[in-house]
C-alpha cells in the first residue's frame, strides 16, 4: 500500500505530538501565534585588521565589504543588523594598540547603520583583547557592555546571543590565552540559556559564532548538550551561525542550523558575502543571500506519514 505524506506547520506538529524528556513524555509547549514578522541584516567573519593577506583572507578589504552591506540594510527598512563573530583580527605579531584601532575602525563602519545592532563574540575578536575590551568598545543596543551573551524581543521574537568563547576548563578567552578548537559552553551559562528558553513566551532565533550543529574541532565541544536544551523547549526556530567560513546549513530535530560564509574570505566585492534575513508571522524564513552568500528559504512546515 502506498504510503501517505501530507505537510503540516511544525506548530501543528508540536501541538498533536509528545516530546521525550529524560524518558518521560510530556506535553510539548505551544508556540505563541503572537510573533510578527522581523527582518535583520547580518554578517560574519569580517576579520578587519591592516595585516598580510593569509589564507586567502583579505583582512583589509573588509572594511570596504561591510560598508556595501551597511549602505544595502540602510535601504532595506530593517529590524536590526547582526554580525556572528571574528569581527576584527590582529597581526601576525600580536599588537593590543594597533588590535584596538582595529576594532574601533570597523566598528565605526557598521555605526553607519541606521538602527539596532549587535556584536557576537568570535575567537578572533579576543585574541589581543580581553572579552571587556572588546564590549566596552562597540555597541549592543540596549544591552549592558559587561554582558557576553544576552537576549533581546523584537516583534514578538526573542533572539538570544550566546558566548562559547570559554576554554574547556571554563576559563574565558583573554589575550590569547587559548587555542581556537577548545571552545565550550560553561555551566552558568547553560543554566541561564535554560532559564531564557523556559521563561521566554515568544519563539526564539539563537545567535552563535562557532557552531553547534556538529563535533570537531570547528564545533562548540559540548553542541549536543546545548542543542538539547534548545530541542527541549520547543521554543527555537534557528541558529544562525559563523566560525565555518564555508557556510553550511542543517536541519536537526526540527531547527534549521545557517552557518553564513565568512566576508573576509578572498578578493574584490564580487567576494563579499552577507545577506538579508525575513522571519514571517508564522516562523518560515527567508534568508537573501547577496554576492557570495547563499540564499535559503526555510519553511515552517514539516512532512509526516
Amino acid at each position: 500500500m502506498k504510503e501517505s505524506h501530507k505537510l503540516i506547520s511544525r506548530r501543528q506538529f508540536i501541538q498533536t505530538s509528545s516530546w521525550l524528556v529524560g524518558g518521560v513524555f510530556v506535553s510539548p509547549f505551544l508556540q505563541s501565534c503572537n510573533a510578527g514578522n522581523v527582518s535583520f541584516g547580518w554578517v560574519t567573519d569580517i576579520h578587519y585588521a591592516d595585516a598580510k593577506v593569509k589564507w586567502d583572507r583579505y583582512f583589509g578589504e573588509s572594511k570596504d565589504k561591510l560598508s556595501e552591506a551597511v549602505s544595502l540594510y540602510n535601504q532595506s527598512n530593517l529590524d536590526f543588523a547582526i554580525e556572528t563573530g571574528d569581527f576584527k583580527d590582529e597581526n601576525a605579531e600580536p599588537d593590543k594598540v594597533k588590535t584596538l584601532q582595529y576594532l574601533k575602525e570597523i566598528e565605526a563602519v557598521f555605526k553607519e547603520f541606521k538602527g539596532p545592532r549587535y556584536h557576537v563574540l568570535g575567537n578572533h575578536d579576543v585574541d589581543s583583547l580581553s572579552k571587556e575590551e572588546f564590549l566596552t568598545n562597540v555597541i549592543n543596543t540596549g544591552i549592558s557592555p559587561d554582558r557576553s551573551y544576552y537576549s533581546y524581543v523584537l516583534n514578538g521574537w526573542r533572539f538570544i546571543v550566546l558566548d562559547a568563547c570559554f576554554r574547556n576548563d571554563g576559563v574565558a578567552y583573554d589575550n590569547n590565552n587559548f587555542k581556537w578548537y577548545d571552545t565550550y559552553m560553561p555551566a552558568e551559562q547553560l543554566t541561564w540559556l535554560k532559564d531564557e528558553l523556559r521563561q521566554s513566551t515568544e519563539p526564539v532565533c539563537i545567535f552563535i559564532h562557532q557552531p553547534l550543529d556538529g563535533k570537531g574541532d570547528l564545533f562548540v565541544n559540548n553542541s549536543k548538550q546545548v542543542r538539547q536544551l534548545l530541542e527541549e523547549s520547543q521554543k527555537v526556530h534557528a541558529v544562525f551561525q559563523g566560525h565555518r567560513h564555508e557556510g553550511g546549513y542543517q536541519l536537526i530535530n526540527g531547527i534549521h542550523y545557517i552557518t553564513q560564509k565568512a566576508m573576509v574570505d578572498y578578493s574584490g566585492p564580487e567576494n563579499n558575502s552577507y545577506s538579508i534575513v525575513s522571519i514571517s508571522t508564522g516562523g518560515d524564513i527567508l534568508i537573501n543571500g547577496y554576492r557570495q552568500a547563499e540564499s535559503h528559504a526555510l519553511s515552517d512546515l514539516v512532512e509526516v506519514l
